[in-house]
């Protein structure tokens, strides 16, 4: 027992001894439960190169990855009141809204264990279809699917992803019987769907947006309120004749433990970032729309997109 105790003690000291030394250096840690490069991982980096200056105090960037961004969030609530002052979590959808509905056992409570503190991008979804395809209105892919229903396939970067479940919307919306096709990423997706092997993808617009501006593909909708900046030429969904909006998002929260005037401080720190024009000019160049909200706007952004998609996800039946 006493060998096995010390195992576990030496097995568990690099993640404690990590946010001691964060309170010691007044390091503050933004985590992000996705492997570098990604747009979760960029939207952090963006906002950290900018956050630390405003702090007085050095910000980093911390991956942890595992889980589909669910190992994260269980560290940063294990670590409890010893990380409250100087963590930082991303979250997403997935991670905030997603799997909650989803796992029986999620290791963690978004709202008893976190705290919004402000959200910093807003993204769109995309259908898109390869440009050697004849369509080119979301109205005639709806019509042709509707006509071909043993056809009518909808590929998608991973089931249970937000595109996954939008494209469930799309079909409800629709009424066209879809299959979902889950694929491993979005590259592969991509590459059948300019190949031809799936008539239509579903994705974050950020993703498709190179193929579609080099040629490869054609983006029919998307899926904001107005058209987005980022693709003028492209019709939303409601211009298209399909009543339907929705979007995703990254947001930073705290650790429930953090004092509430440490939130914030933080949070109009990074309000300020989000405001300032050089920032987001970078946000845009990667392809996202910069946003900057107060604690209480972000919890009503949370609020707002469970009661749009917690249906959906329950509806769908997916189970991991």
């Amino acid at each position: 027992m006493q060998r096995r105790a010390l195992i576990l003690s030496a097995a568990l000291a690099p993640l404690a001894a990590g946010p001691a030394r964060a309170q010691a250096d007044g390091t503050l840690r933004i985590v992000v439960p996705y492997a570098a490069g990604g747009s979760s991982d960029r939207a952090a980096r963006l906002v950290a190169d900018k956050l630390g200056p405003r702090l007085g105090q050095t910000v980093i960037v911390e991956n942890k990855t595992g889980a589909g961004g669910r190992l994260a969030a269980q560290q940063l609530k294990g670590l409890g009141a010893s990380a409250s002052q100087n963590v930082l979590l991303l979250g997403n959808p997935a991670v905030m809204v997603v799997a909650p509905l989803v796992f029986k056992d999620n290791g963690y409570d978004p709202d008893a264990d976190f705290q919004p503190v402000s959200q910093v991008t807003d993204y769109e979804f995309a259908l898109a279809v390869s440009s050697a395809v004849p369509v080119k209105q979301l109205s005639h892919l709806l019509a042709w699917l509707r006509a071909n229903p043993a056809q009518a396939n909808f590929g998608v970067p991973a089931t249970g992803s937000l595109p996954h479940f939008f494209a469930l919307m799309t079909s409800e919306k629709a009424q066209v019987r879809g299959q979902v096709v889950g694929y491993r990423g979005s590259a592969p997706l991509i590459s059948d769907l300019i190949g031809g092997q799936v008539p239509a993808a579903f994705d974050t617009l950020d993703t498709l947006l190179p193929q579609h501006e080099g040629g490869k593909l054609r983006i029919l909708a998307t899926s904001g309120a107005q058209r987005s900046p980022l693709a003028p030429d492209v019709p939303t969904y409601k211009e298209s004749g399909l009543d339907l909006v929705a979007t995703g998002w990254n947001a930073l929260f705290a650790p429930a433990a953090m004092p509430a005037d440490r939130v914030a401080r933080l949070g109009a720190a990074i309000r300020e970032v989000m405001s300032d024009p050089d920032t987001r000019r970078k946000f845009v160049d990667a392809k996202m729309t910069p946003v900057a909200t107060t604690p209480a706007q972000t919890a009503a952004m949370l609020k707002a997109y469970r009661a749009q998609w917690a249906p959906v996800v329950r509806k769908s039946g997916y189970q991991p």
